[in-house]
């Protein structure tokens, strides 16, 4: 991904924290179709994570109170900062959104999180932390849009200490459906297993989430149809960039599966 793209990615990124936050539609509609209408409303986000896929994801992370904690592609930290109240862990949240990141620091003080919950501008390449300080890392739906997954994976490796547990949630893509998409096709990875074993980690658990791929359809559905009224809300920029992606996506349908892995560092 060249200067340019990149630069157009991180401001549609930003058009859309700023605005997701006035626009009861798009909320309304993610925890319908997307979240589930369990999820606390304090703690929301326009990945596809449910609260039974946060408990199974703080299961398979095994951390201690107390330790440290990092979420990559964090957004504006609503999962990350659930993942912090309910483990007592530390939590450092990183998305290459400046937009995102003040989002969630604001959010962790509203919580009272503030005292062990953090936010940095960085990417999956380049998180800007030391080596060695994560007890445990998570992601969240945010992994396939890496422009270089294997240095992403490689990056996890150096900031978690040994024995370690990386968790997440990502869309495995067809390479042959997203040939010439932006961002998705800059490196369409099939299976997240061999890059997660090349840079060190120990795969333990890898599947398909069950009820694939109907919530993404639907919330993507209802966004589409709901393009006037969102407009309204969040302004042409915000929901201009959702429908390019959301479009794109009914229509080429890159993803073969969304997956769940824990692997441990070894």
């Amino acid at each position: 991904m060249n200067d340019t793209d990149r630069n157009l990615v991180e401001a549609g990124y930003d058009a859309v924290y700023s605005a997701m936050p006035a626009s009861p539609t798009l909320q309304r509609i993610w925890r319908e179709h997307a979240c589930g209408l369990d999820f606390p409303e304090e703690f929301s986000h326009i990945s596809f994570t449910t609260i039974a896929e946060l408990r199974r994801i703080i299961g398979e992370l095994r951390l201690s109170a107390g330790g440290a904690l990092v979420d990559v592609g964090c957004g504006m930290g609503g999962p990350a900062l659930w993942l912090c109240r309910e483990t007592g862990a530390t939590l450092v949240g990183v998305d290459v959104s400046a937009v995102a990141v003040s989002q969630a620091l604001a959010r962790a003080a509203a919580l009272g999180l503030g005292d062990r919950a953090g936010f940095v501008v960085g990417t999956f390449a380049s998180t800007g932390l030391p080596d060695g300080c994560a007890d445990g890392i998570t992601s969240e739906d945010a992994l396939q849009y890496a422009p270089d997954k294997r240095s992403a994976f490689v990056e996890a490796a150096r900031i978690m200490r040994r024995g370690g547990r990386f968790v997440f949630t990502a869309y495995e893509l067809d390479p042959a459906r997203v040939a010439g998409l932006p961002v998705i096709g800059a490196d369409p990875v099939a299976d997240y297993r061999p890059l997660l074993e090349a840079a060190g980690f120990s795969v333990d658990v890898y599947e398909e989430v069950p009820g694939w791929p109907e919530p993404m359809t639907a919330a993507y559905s209802a966004v589409l149809a709901a393009r006037e009224t969102l407009a309204k809300e969040m302004g042409e920029a915000a929901i201009g960039a959702l429908a390019v992606e959301m479009s794109l996506t009914l229509d080429r349908k890159p993803y073969r599966r969304r997956v769940l892995a824990a692997a441990t560092k070894t």
